[in-house]
């Protein structure tokens, strides 16, 4: 069973990069981005999704850190209260 996972997995992976690759060579147009008056320099669009991706894989998981760090802090002062 551990053998199959292994290999779902894997597969999976695979399907995840194949995409990426794809997704990367479809958007090669240079595009630059304008916010708050602060231009980038011409990149390909995918660099810039990709970006954002990268960004959003890191943010997800540390507000999540973070709301379990509040509750875990909260219900041990709820502990130390009863006690």
């Amino acid at each position: 069973m551990r053998n199959v996972k292994r290999a779902v997995l894997a597969v999976f992976s695979l399907l995840i990069m194949f995409g990426v690759v794809i997704f990367t060579l479809e958007n090669q147009q240079p595009t630059a981005l304008m916010f708050l008056g602060w231009r980038s320099p011409e990149l390909p669009q995918s660099f810039f999704f990709i970006g954002a991706l990268l960004v959003g894989m890191a943010v997800g998981p540390l507000m999540g850190f973070i709301a379990y760090q509040r509750k875990a802090s909260r219900l041990k002062r709820r502990l130390q209260a009863q006690v």
